[in-house]
């Protein structure tokens, strides 16, 4: 019997999801509830619609013709980590197609039990990439922004260092939160460690997302915070020291 995954909705054409022109798979479930996540409507499973791994290549396979030599799909969310199973039959059928797989996650459900870690690495030899979401180092300030502890978050960096998995890792900037100089040199310092990170992008906070608060009647709790300075953006780059990563790119 197929495994059953729920998605929200497929973009036939990104630019910043991975290397070169991919299509999105949109995954719902996420057990993190960010200050400034803008896509809320991905939060709850039931809410979003069922499909195989097959049905969902087949619906993404009707634009391989964007991708390209260097492009693909990518499996983002919600959390695509939430529904493992799932995520890793679909992987399974792309890499049948030889399609590479880049998979946007916060890491949000990662964990070191040893029978989740069966699993997860089953996902990590038919997958390709993690565009791996940094919220915070800082723990408390973790649990303020996305209301869970990122202990494991942490470690599933040190995890898929130790596989020599390669990441790409994603900063959102939000001013008066995650854009303290003494944060951002305590996050370059975390990342440092590492020898599979290949490329560092720092995302500007954005407001494109309350229209759904609004629509789904959730408050928006980062009501009035604008997004950062093109000044504060580039102090954060420079910090992180993104030009140091093999795969940077301006």
């Amino acid at each position: 019997m197929a495994t059953i995954g729920y998605y929200h909705s497929i973009e036939s054409f990104g630019l910043v999801d991975g290397p070169g022109v991919r299509s999105i798979l949109f995954l719902s479930g996420c057990p993190f509830r960010c200050l400034y996540c803008h896509n809320p409507d991905t939060w709850n499973l039931e809410k979003n619609h069922p499909i195989t791994p097959e049905e969902a290549y087949q619906k993404l396979a009707r634009y391989s013709p964007y991708w390209g030599n260097n492009g693909g799909i990518t499996i983002s969310g919600g959390e695509p980590l939430f529904q493992l199973d799932f995520l890793i039959e679909f992987c399974k059928v792309a890499k049948r197609h030889n399609i590479t797989i880049a998979i946007d996650t916060s890491g949000a459900t990662f964990s070191t039990d040893p029978e989740y870690l069966k699993k997860f690495d089953e996902l990590l030899k038919v997958s390709d990439l993690f565009l791996l979401d940094i919220k915070t180092v800082d723990p408390e300030l973790h649990k303020k922004i996305t209301g869970k502890d990122n202990a494991n978050v942490l470690a599933l960096f040190a995890y898929l260092d130790k596989k020599h998995y390669p990441i790409w890792v994603r900063h959102v900037l939000v001013p008066g939160l995650t854009d303290d100089d003494s944060l951002l040199d305590r996050t370059n310092a975390f990342l440092k460690q590492f020898h599979n990170i290949q490329r560092v992008e720092v995302l500007p906070y954005h407001t494109l997302g309350i229209i759904k608060y609004q629509n789904l009647g959730i408050p928006y709790r980062l009501e009035g915070v604008e997004p950062p300075s093109e000044e504060r953006v580039k102090n954060a780059e420079d910090r992180l020291h993104i030009q140091d990563y093999p795969a940077y790119q301006k």
